[in-house]
């Protein structure tokens, strides 16, 4: 049984159509992306998800069923929810960000624990640790945008653009360090626009257009459709 368990979602804002019946999975540890063009309904699949927007059809999380859970016990439920635009608490510190993270949790040495464990996947947190949230540059506040959505020790983590507006090497290290939350045994569903840095460490593929699933599959057998290959790689 997939972990996660998406079947024929739909989501209106009002008569506009956002997903239009998409279905997607995830087994527990992978990393499957979402690509798609701008307004294509990928931020919607993960706010469906994360029950920040009504929705009708199947969500299912480890067994769960998330349409009768509140937006608030999603993530008690074990699902983070890194969001596009970061939404940091701003005038605090990057430590209490932090905390606040595991504001669900009540095993204090495990938090501490994976306090440590934060600091070490990004270690530019340690030296900004005291610094208000604010004051940090746009790579600084999405590392630490993830790691506050890991603080909840979660089974899935949804990441929403996070190498949006970032710098090549920044990107790098974004991509990268999901790439090694994977390892350490969390499920990603990332929703991307750098669908070269996104094929390089992603296990399957969805390509979102529209509102419905356009194609799906392994990321090796999607780097070889020639639509993909001209729409989202730049190649030939």
């Amino acid at each position: 049984m997939a972990l996660l368990e998406i079947e024929r979602v739909v989501v209106r804002y009002g008569k506009a159509l956002a997903l239009d019946g998409a279905s997607v999975h995830a087994d527990r540890g992978e990393l499957v992306g979402v690509l798609g063009p701008n307004g294509a309904g990928k931020t919607t699949l993960l706010r469906a998800i994360a029950r920040m927007v009504p929705s009708t059809g199947t969500l299912r999380f480890a067994g769960a069923d998330l349409q009768t859970l509140p937006p608030h016990r999603v993530a008690a439920h074990g699902i983070g929810h890194c969001a596009e635009g970061r939404h940091l608490f701003a005038e605090l510190t990057v430590g209490k960000n932090l905390e606040l993270g595991a504001y669900l949790r009540r095993d204090r040495d495990g938090v501490a624990q994976d306090l440590e464990r934060m600091l070490a996947l990004f270690p530019v947190l340690r030296e900004r640790h005291g610094q208000i949230a604010g004051t940090l540059s746009g790579g600084e506040q999405q590392m630490l945008a993830i790691a506050r959505a890991l603080m909840c020790r979660p089974s899935l983590l949804l990441l929403d653009e996070p190498s949006t507006g970032l710098s090549h090497r920044i990107k790098r290290d974004i991509f990268q360090a999901i790439a090694r939350i994977r390892r350490d045994g969390v499920t990603v569903l990332l929703v991307e626009q750098d669908a070269v840095s996104t094929f390089e460490i992603a296990d399957r593929i969805y390509v979102l257009e529209q509102g419905r699933i356009a194609k799906e599959g392994t990321a090796a057998d999607l780097a070889k459709d020639e639509g993909v290959r001209q729409i989202y790689l730049g190649v030939a």
